[in-house]
């Protein structure tokens, strides 16, 4: 790294390290184990972002189409996506979450959010809850960038 200070250096990599390992311990209080990270992602994207087309999802994803093809069709026969025509090319496919598909979306971040309160409210004094809510800003500020 060309003129980034070595504690920088440093603190980006312990910053990368417990964020990942954070992540990790989020995806395992997952939805019992019914969906693979691949279709998490994808149903977490469609969540956030809006209906979109297979090959929208394969490059945002950064897998091949054949890889999304066989995410989308999992997806499908757990009937969690809705497919429609897109408006302004009929030859296109618009691929949306349905009904039980959101409601698991939701459900999943609910668990997550409850597991990640329940470690905050066991395993963090109060003072050390203020400085998490205090760095916040600087994590979304980051995130952003």
């Amino acid at each position: 790294m060309t003129g980034v200070p070595p504690s920088v250096a440093e603190l980006a990599g312990q910053l990368r390290g417990a964020v990942g390992q954070l992540l990790r311990r989020l995806r395992q209080v997952d939805n019992a184990g019914v969906l693979t990270p691949a279709q998490s992602a994808v149903l977490g994207r469609l969540h956030r972002e809006g209906p979109t087309t297979q090959a929208e999802l394969a490059a945002a994803e950064h897998v091949r189409q054949q890889s999304m093809s066989a995410t989308l069709a999992a997806l499908d026969e757990l009937g969690y996506l809705n497919r429609s025509r897109d408006p302004d090319d009929g030859r296109r496919t618009v691929i949306s979450l349905s009904e039980l598909g959101t409601k698991t979306v939701l459900g999943v971040h609910q668990h997550r959010d409850e597991w990640l309160a329940a470690a905050l409210a066991e395993d963090f004094t109060q003072q050390e809850r203020d400085r998490l809510a205090e760095v916040l800003p600087l994590l979304r500020r980051l995130a952003q960038r």
